[in-house]
């Protein structure tokens, strides 16, 4: 590993102090800040300083640790362990050293400074859950819960994940946060083209390979947003080019509802995943005041609404009178949409810019309409970057009587809950889900309500 001038970074003894968002611990060297991954508060390693061209802080990979926390343990993907060059360690599981009762304080800790410093919240109410905790619980390890793997195929023909924080892809014997099939299929692909290859595994259990070369992905390039189905755009053919052939539609469930996605599309890679998130938003929604309406006369709106999952669980509580539009920038999501909320009469699902979409609402909504959106929810499920000051100011004009926010990054949904907050809109904190154990991220939900004499 080298510093930013290609030079071999030296080695420094650190002292490691708290979590920071991102994965990463904080240390400091002659006063200076330096991010450190692969660590844990109150050890003292030795680390190799990777990136020392900012002024502020430097960046550097833990090489040996001389004093361990009472919280490490082995590495449950033994590739990614300490004692393997930061250079061959491959990420995706950056916590994987972490016992999992101490994961989930740090990322609670992660959300809770998030909304202090961020949100401006003094004393932000938040706790933590694991997905499928009552009803299914994952392993008893955090492992083995991954039905979407995503591995790399370089020039020389290696297959593998990437290294972390890098494009390098390092060929392993194990994957142990996907589910054994996936694991067991990943591991038994040959080279192939250079580009990515996804593994997915939908309800019926038999998994999918989906081949993404490079000359490919480069024809057409974009995104799948990380959304339940969506949060972005889909790569497609370019102007002139031939049509597609559509993509095999897989279905997943959630309780007794079936959804349809592109196998290639988005839906969450944990196995409980879905139906975690399902629950808790409906609990959430259960626990909003009388002010909103749950027949006919109000309208909800799921942003960034992917395939359709949260909509459903909007018509769900509401009963089958529910009127909801679900709107998704990604058309095959939206199709798919349409198909699985037919249940419910007042159910749409349209495509379009979620910042667009909601600025023509804003400035064509009738009188009536304004009315009806009034008493209902409007529910958020943005990108990584969250909903945004646009987003979040349109949301707010609008005047709904309670807003639900589904995050995957605690700094964006703080910034955007100050955000409402300005607009009126208040919270008291979020629920965090850990959808994702032995990586640093965390889902959360948190519900908004009109500040008392803003609405």
């Amino acid at each position: 590993m080298t510093d930013s001038t290609g030079d071999p970074g030296p080695i420094i003894e650190l002292e490691i102090g708290d979590v920071a968002h991102g994965g990463v611990f904080v240390a400091r060297h002659e006063g200076r800040v330096v991010f450190v991954p692969d660590v844990l508060p109150g050890e003292r390693v030795l680390a190799r300083v990777t990136d020392a061209s900012k002024n502020s802080f430097w960046r550097a990979e833990a090489i040996e640790v001389r004093d361990a926390s009472p919280h490490r343990r082995p590495h449950v993907w033994r590739e990614a362990d300490i004692a393997v060059a930061p250079e061959n360690r491959p990420g995706g599981a950056d916590f994987g050293h972490i016992a999992l009762e101490h994961q989930r304080e740090l990322k609670l800790k992660v959300l809770r400074d998030a909304l202090q410093r961020f949100g401006g919240m003094p004393d932000p109410q938040v706790s933590i859950a694991a997905a499928g905790r009552e009803a299914d619980p994952e392993s008893a390890d955090g492992t083995g819960w991954r039905t979407r793997v995503s591995l790399h195929v370089d020039g020389e023909g290696r297959i593998g994940p990437y290294a972390a924080r890098s494009h390098r892809v390092i060929a392993v014997e194990s994957l142990p946060l996907a589910t054994p099939d996936v694991e067991r299929v990943a591991l038994s692909l040959a080279s192939g083209e250079p580009g990515r290859i996804d593994l997915v595994q939908p309800a019926d259990g038999r998994v999918r390979v989906l081949p993404r070369p490079e000359a490919a992905r480069a024809r057409g390039r974009g995104g799948r947003g990380r959304g339940t189905g969506g949060r972005g755009r889909s790569g497609g053919a370019g102007k002139g080019g031939p049509r597609p052939a559509a993509p095999e539609s897989v279905v997943e469930r959630v309780g007794d509802r079936e959804f349809q996605v592109d196998a290639g599309g988005f839906w969450q890679v944990h196995r409980l995943a879905a139906s975690t998130l399902s629950s808790a938003v409906a609990q959430t929604l259960r626990g909003l005041g009388d002010d909103v309406g749950w027949d006919a006369d109000a309208w909800h709106l799921d942003l960034y609404g992917g395939v359709g999952l949260f909509a459903a669980t909007l018509g769900d509580v509401g009963g089958p009178a529910t009127r909801v539009t679900s709107v998704e920038s990604d058309p095959r999501a939206t199709e798919h949409a349409g198909e699985n909320l037919a249940a419910w009469v007042g159910a749409r699902a349209q495509t379009g810019r979620v910042d667009r979409w909601l600025a023509r609402l804003a400035a064509e909504a009738s009188a009536a309409e304004r009315e009806r959106l009034s008493h209902g929810v409007v529910l958020l499920d943005p990108p990584r970057a969250g909903a945004g000051r646009a987003v979040v100011e349109s949301v707010a004009s609008l005047s709904p009587a309670a807003v639900v926010y589904v995050a995957c990054d605690p700094v964006a949904l703080a910034r955007d809950l100050a955000t409402f907050r300005e607009a009126g809109y208040e919270t008291t904190g979020a629920q965090a889900l850990d959808l994702f154990p032995h990586s640093h991220h965390v889902e959360a939900v948190a519900a908004l309500t009109p500040v008392t004499g803003r609405r």
